[in-house]
This record gives C-alpha cells, structure tokens and sequence, in this order.
C-alpha cells in the first residue's frame, strides 16, 4: 500500500503536466487520492467561486435618456415669454417664444450623445452647451399687424455657474433679425435659475433702423 502511494505521487507531476496541457482543472489532476472531491458536480465548483467580485469589477454604463416629441409637449411650447420692447422714444409689450432645432452639450456625460433637437433636458443645455434657435417676437405697438413682428435666428452658448448650472448659469448669443422688411444684427445676453426654467435676457439691436433694446423674462418649459 505504502508503494501504491509513492508511485502515485511520482506520478502526480506528470498528470498536471498532460491536465495543463488538455485544459482540464489543475485540483483534478493534482490530487489522484481524492477521486470524491475530484468528482464534485459543476454546481457545487461554480457555488465555491461566485462571481460577485467580478460584477463589481464591471464598468458602470450610461443609459440615454428617452426624450422625443410628444403633444403635451408642443402645446405647453405655445406659451410664451413675456418682454419689454424699448425703442427710440417708446416702448411697448411684447412676447417671444423659442425653438432649439439643433443643440450640443459639452458639460455633460460623455458616454451619452450630446447631440440633441428641439427637445433638451435642463441639465443638458445649462451644464454648458451650444444651440441654434429660432425665436418669434410679437410686439403690441401701432402699425399693420405684420410689423409687429421680429423674427430672430441666431447661436447662443451656455455656461454653468452654480451645481453644474441648475442653480445657476449664463448665456452669451447672436442672431439675425428680421423686422418691417428689414433685416439687422442683435447680441444677447441672459443669466438663469431653478433649473434654468427661470431667467432674463437682454437683447439689443445696434443697426440704425431697426436699433432697440429688448428684455426678456424667459420662462421656458421642458
């Protein structure tokens, strides 16, 4: 008996060596005189190393946000911003709304797109980003119903000030304006809070013709 197990053991080594070499678990090869723990079922193995650490060894991920065009959307859009038309010798009220047809984010997470159109989350547009917009004003002044009208399109980037801009944050912009069959130049800039769902914009019009100051309190709904 005593030579069984010597002649085992010297063959121990080997055994390892062939285990190795076709893959099989080094534990079965190595201990020939322990055929039950040997043959244990895969279950039991797979229950003695669980695969916790290796879930938590795995890179956090990022989920998009699921944000499209809905009609509760569009209709809570139609309502406006109001805002205080100054111009040479007069001023009047009026009201402004305003589109987002394209708009980058580059204050956000940068596993999800930046990339948004028309409809943006708060966080995305105030944690620091960059937009095209449109923006029709109608002013209540004497004249023909269609010179009460501005249109505006123009570019207008986002700078976070306070908690990432949701509490507070700034805007610094430029567009084209169009007024009484003319056209214009006007720089903006505007400062926000609560979310950005509150804040005041001030936009002037430096060209001869169509020179005015216009402030904003922009009320904008997401």
């Amino acid at each position: 008996m005593p030579r069984a197990r010597r002649s085992a053991r010297r063959r121990a080594p080997a055994l390892a060596a062939c285990a190795a070499l076709l893959g099989w678990p080094p534990a079965a090869a190595a201990a020939p005189e322990g055929p039950r723990q040997a043959a244990a079922p895969e279950g039991q193995r797979q229950a003695a190393a669980p695969e916790g650490p290796r879930q938590a060894a795995a890179p956090a991920g990022a989920t998009e946000p699921g944000i499209r065009l809905t009609v509760p959307w569009l209709l809570v859009q139609l309502v406006p911003s109001p805002e205080l038309w100054i111009g040479s010798g007069e001023a009047h009220f009026g009201v402004r709304w305003q589109v987002t047809p394209l708009l980058y984010s580059f204050g956000m997470n940068r596993k999800l797109s930046p990339w948004r159109a028309f409809v943006v989350e708060p966080l995305t547009r105030h944690a620091g980003s960059i937009e095209l917009f449109g923006s029709p004003e109608y002013i209540a002044r004497p004249g023909a119903f269609g010179e009460r009208w501005i249109v505006r399109g123009g570019a207008r980037a986002y700078f976070p000030l306070l908690h990432r801009g949701d509490y507070l944050s700034c805007s610094l912009g430029g567009s084209a304006i169009y007024a009484r069959e003319r056209l214009g130049a006007s720089y903006e800039a505007g400062v926000y809070t609560l979310f950005g769902a509150l804040g005041a914009q001030v936009t002037t019009t430096p060209t001869a013709a169509l020179r005015s100051t216009t402030i904003t309190l922009s009320i904008r709904y997401f």
